[in-house]
């Protein structure tokens, strides 16, 4: 199968993908949010939204799409500014509604899959970060002679998601036990809110001051 890279080249790539997966971002941050308010359904169904982001992200590199993006400034900076403002919304939200974190306070107003799915899907392909990543990690491990390289990238970046899946199934469900916790107190709750909310906000300036090069 030409499209698989050698061995050496996997184990380097996973090797790499854990230390990235452990690294907070904007997706855990929403994974272990939803997990924490609405349990573990719901932080799986964002993080199967962003596993789909990820699948995009891979296929626009191994065509070449992204580099693209990244090349006009206009839409490199429309990017940054959506990505932005979406993460702030989603902070807002968090001290709006007040407990957000709380389960039993939104135990009867859980987002549906879909709707967590498209959230995680949105985070993710609203995160110029990514795509800069992507564009510079994955051919790390690709020679740019090889004939079959955009399949081999398309392949690693498919691979990237079941190595990611350890470090990020283990923290929902940790969150989602962790939830218990936090019915017993109310302010601890609403200190989650704000903690969430100032997490988002860090990474929305994060994004605006993103540089394509």
């Amino acid at each position: 199968m030409h499209f698989v890279p050698d061995f050496s080249t996997i184990l380097q790539f996973a090797i790499a993908t854990f230390i990235i997966a452990i690294t907070p971002g904007p997706d855990m941050t929403l994974f272990v949010g939803r997990a924490l308010s609405q349990g573990k359904a719901a932080g799986f169904a964002c993080m199967s939204g962003a596993m789909t982001g990820i699948l995009i992200h891979t296929t626009l590199v191994s065509l070449g799409l992204s580099a693209l993006l990244i090349a006009s400034p206009m839409a490199f900076l429309a990017l940054k500014i959506f990505g932005a403002g979406y993460l702030v919304w989603l902070a807002f939200q968090a001290i709006r509604h007040g407990s957000a974190f709380n389960p039993e306070a939104r135990a009867g107003r859980k987002a549906s899959f879909a709707k967590n799915w498209a959230t995680g899907l949105g985070i993710n392909l609203l995160n110029p970060k990514i795509i800069l990543f992507f564009m510079t990690f994955l051919p790390q491990f690709i020679s740019a002679s090889d004939p079959y390289a955009p399949q081999k990238l398309f392949f690693l970046g498919v691979l990237f998601i079941p190595l990611a899946l350890p470090v990020t199934i283990p923290m929902v469900l940790a969150a989602d036990s962790f939830s218990k916790l936090l019915r017993k107190s109310p302010k601890v709750t609403r200190t989650v809110d704000y903690l969430f909310a100032g997490v988002f906000s860090a990474f929305a300036i994060k994004i605006l001051t993103t540089q394509a090069r």
